[in-house]
């Protein structure tokens, strides 16, 4: 998975829109972040998922790691990108854009 496949992604979930967020990529629905690019580094995304599903991520793919602190704890999760599957991305991209958008705009959307 490389940057570029990661913001294509995100981009293709409804209402997506990218913007900055201290000085790297995000990615809103309805102004609310879901995902940003390159922190800590080139080399990761973020996903902002519930605890119990970072926990799930962590456990079935060793390319999510937790985001170091309180962040972490609340389900922020750093993606290696070059060992992520698109797969693995595409579902914790859908369930990180379907906590922060309306409920009329996730019914019914079970995949990218």
């Amino acid at each position: 998975m490389t940057p570029d496949a990661f913001r294509r992604l995100a981009l293709r979930l409804p209402g997506a829109m990218e913007g900055t967020h201290m000085g790297h990529a995000d990615f809103r629905v309805v102004g609310k972040i879901f995902a940003t690019l390159g922190h800590p580094s080139v080399e990761f995304a973020t996903v902002l998922l519930a605890p119990e599903e970072q926990a799930s991520f962590v456990a079935a793919e060793p390319t999510f790691v937790p985001v170091k602190g309180g962040w972490g704890r609340k389900g922020s999760t750093n993606v290696r990108l070059k060992s992520a599957s698109q797969s693995a991305v595409e579902k914790a991209l859908l369930l990180a854009w379907k906590r922060k958008a309306p409920k009329r705009l996730a019914a019914g959307l079970t995949d990218l």
